[in-house]
């Protein structure tokens, strides 16, 4: 039994064959996947989603850093409302992305902020998107977690960094205040030595598996489409690195999905 923490199945990309994409999901034994968003505009699709596969399909809002100059001065009001559906379970995927210059660092650090502030007032936990800005974010969500009321359930379980990229050592600060850590396709990659040496070393209750489908496939379907079914691979080869039975990969990995996003644990 999977969770598949990231998949983006309502892109164009699943339309002409998204009932296919999640009965494959299923066969192979993913449970349920985490749809994050990456605008507002879009949510009311990811609600249809969450709609059409009650069970399946859980929900994350937000507005991806690429996205900021988007930002109104009533999406927080706007968010908040799409955030109290019951299919939502995290505000995400929200975060700092440098790489691309598709928004000014300061505009993305406000809506960032803003973000963060409206997941604690609603006591949702995270999706955290980074890219070339490990430095300045890592130092946001460490104040935001302290600064969290000690009462706040995500006191304990704050939010998981999507794709993550950094160096265990990179990762300490932000495992010290509970995030998890999202592996998917690239650690199935032949020469990515640092995601390897990751996944061996975090805690097993500090990942989450994820596809980010229809992105970052894992071998051997590099090059094609991404799609939930796909993230047993990603589970085998955490299990091959960690010396573990993918049955434990896949029942610890589930618990801290079900434990992070407050789902009730497959029988």
């Amino acid at each position: 039994m999977l969770i598949d923490s990231h998949c983006h199945l309502n892109f164009e990309d699943f339309d002409a064959d998204r009932q296919e994409v999640v009965s494959a999901a299923l066969a192979s034994g993913v449970q349920r996947i985490i749809n994050p968003g990456v605008d507002l505009e879009s949510t009311p699709q990811q609600l249809r989603l969450a709609a059409e596969y009650p069970g399946f399909v859980s929900l994350a809002v937000g507005v991806h850093p690429n996205y900021s100059t988007s930002w109104t001065p009533d999406a927080a009001s706007a968010m908040e409302a799409l955030a109290k559906n019951p299919a939502v379970v995290a505000i995400g995927e929200i975060g700092l992305d440098y790489y691309r210059d598709y928004a000014p660092k300061d505009t993305q650090q406000a809506v960032l902020r803003e973000q963060l502030t409206l997941a604690a007032r609603l006591g949702l936990p995270v999706i955290i998107h980074e890219r070339d800005s490990s430095a300045d974010l890592t130092d946001m969500l460490v104040d935001w977690c302290h600064a969290l009321p000690s009462q706040s359930p995500l006191k304990q379980a704050p939010g998981v960094m999507h794709a993550y990229n950094g160096s265990l050592e990179q990762a300490t600060p932000l495992l010290e205040v509970g995030f998890c850590f999202g592996i998917g396709g690239p650690v199935t990659y032949k020469n990515a030595r640092e995601k390897h040496a990751l996944a061996a070393a975090l805690p097993l209750n500090h990942i989450l598996l994820e596809t980010d489908a229809p992105f970052l496939p894992p071998h051997p379907h590099r090059g094609s489409r991404n799609e939930p079914a796909y993230i047993a691979l990603v589970a085998e080869r955490v299990a091959a690195l960690r010396g573990i039975s993918v049955e434990e990969v896949a029942q610890v990995t589930t618990q801290a999905a079900c434990r992070l996003f407050n789902l009730p644990v497959p029988a």
